[in-house]
């Protein structure tokens, strides 16, 4: 009896059906993601491109005139030249310090905590952080951090007047000599008091501790004199003549002039007096303008001048502890030999740092800056929250200037397409590079 032989299909066969096969299963398992990227990101990016094309209505094609009005605007071009500032210092900064702090936790005990400080802002959302530093950036300083601790330090090396605002009333034997000084009218004589009296400074104003006014005791070969604040409260009184009631200005320097040089020089006491030697008679006393400084009132950390470089401050203390995590995991897979072996070698921590520490963390570092350089492009939110309104044409980035023309009060969905296409025009070359650096090291 003879044997059937079964047909089989040919190997090849099989493996293409198996081929195919698996590459309908992938097709379907990626076909989702594929919408929703078609969805979320071709199709906005497409759209955005064709509209920039079109003028405001979207209803005329107006060609190039939209990436010409970019050129032209001003307000564009400081939003450009701002986003270049950012992308230069917020970026670089934030990596410099991440770096410092990923090699000089290793060294001490805390380091685990100490990263976990620098680290916490990037649990903050920037909405969050933005209203905390307008808040640090307060120009009051018993609001604003910032502003406290600089005029503390500036008081604490020139310390201002407490009556800046006082002044010679009327009929007063003191003058305007220019600058902010006050001089007497005429020469003062040893034996014969002097009266200086001034106004404008509210009784509530008053430094704490002000004593009632007294009036100077003559004396033969000296000239003295007090110094007060000529005005009762209630009323009352008598003009430049010291009643029991008026308050002593204290601290106060009085110099004696003679000739357009300072012959002698006091300072008055808690009760107004001072006595000054026998070489100021015949000369006139002055009260300089020291004596009337305004309080020092701090930094216009939000003004026109400071205000980019202060959200980039608020920047660096969000993004530091990114880059710091980053960077000492890299520092954690650097060959400890290659370090002990410098130093023995005779390197010093500098030498070490700077020639093998910084190269071998190359590529980390080289993340760290890309992915922040292509967050800085887009930076947005703080911006708007931290400048006031008044300065922001002044910190002007690009991200919010297309949110500013696409949704304004006076919108222009055509040039805010054509700003959004720049930025993509901009940010495209970074992410490529990070690409190919990625695919370099995945080849390794």
């Amino acid at each position: 009896m003879a044997a059937t032989v079964t047909p089989t299909a040919p190997r090849g066969t099989a493996r293409s059906a198996e081929a195919r096969r698996r590459r309908l299963v992938a097709a379907a398992f990626l076909l989702p993601a594929l919408v929703l990227l078609g969805a979320l990101v071709v199709h906005p990016i497409g759209y955005s491109v064709y509209r920039s094309f079109f003028d405001r209505s979207g209803s005329a094609f107006v060609g190039g005139d939209n990436y010409r009005e970019i050129l032209s605007d001003a307000t564009i071009r400081t939003a450009l030249k701002n986003t270049a500032v950012w992308v230069v210092l917020a970026p670089t900064t934030a990596t410099a310090l991440g770096l410092i702090f990923a090699v000089l936790t290793e060294r001490v005990r805390w380091g685990t905590a100490f990263k976990l400080l620098v680290f916490m802002p990037m649990a903050i959302s920037m909405l969050a952080a933005g209203i905390i530093f307008r808040l640090v950036y307060d120009h009051d300083p018993d609001r604003g951090v910032a502003n406290a601790v600089w005029v503390g330090v500036h008081d604490t090396f020139a310390q201002s007047s407490a009556f800046p605002k006082a002044r010679p009333g009327r009929d007063s034997p003191l003058v305007d000599a220019g600058g902010g000084a006050f001089v007497t009218r005429d020469p003062v004589r040893a034996g014969t008091p002097v009266l200086l009296p001034l106004v404008g400074v509210a009784p509530e104003a008053l430094p704490a501790g002000t004593r009632t006014a007294k009036a100077a005791t003559a004396a033969p070969d000296r000239v003295t004199g007090t110094v007060w604040q000529d005005f009762t409260r209630g009323g009352g009184g008598s003009t430049n003549a010291v009643d029991p009631a008026e308050s002593a200005f204290s601290g106060m320097r009085v110099e004696a002039v003679r000739d357009g040089r300072v012959v002698a020089s006091a300072t008055s006491g808690a009760d107004g007096v001072f006595v000054l030697p026998a070489n100021a008679d015949g000369a006139r006393l002055r009260l300089p303008a020291s004596n009337f400084q305004e309080a020092y009132a701090g930094v216009q950390w939000l003004g026109p001048a400071l205000v980019t470089p202060a959200v980039i401050g608020a920047y660096v203390w969000m993004w530091a502890g990114f880059a710091m995590v980053l960077i000492g995991a890299g520092l954690a897979a650097v060959p400890r030999e290659l370090l002990e072996a410098a130093r023995v070698d005779g390197a010093n921590e500098w030498q070490v740092f700077r020639r093998i520490t910084v190269p071998l963390l190359g590529p980390v570092l080289a993340v760290v800056l890309v992915t922040l350089v292509i967050n800085v492009m887009k930076i947005f939110d703080l911006v708007f929250v931290i400048a006031p309104g008044a300065v922001q044409d002044d910190a002007n980035v690009l991200a919010l200037q297309l949110y500013r023309t696409s949704f304004g009060t006076d919108a222009d969905p055509g040039l805010g397409s054509a700003i959004a296409v720049l930025l993509l025009v901009l940010v495209v070359p970074v992410m490529l590079v990070n690409i190919r650096r990625l695919r370099k090291e995945g080849a390794r």
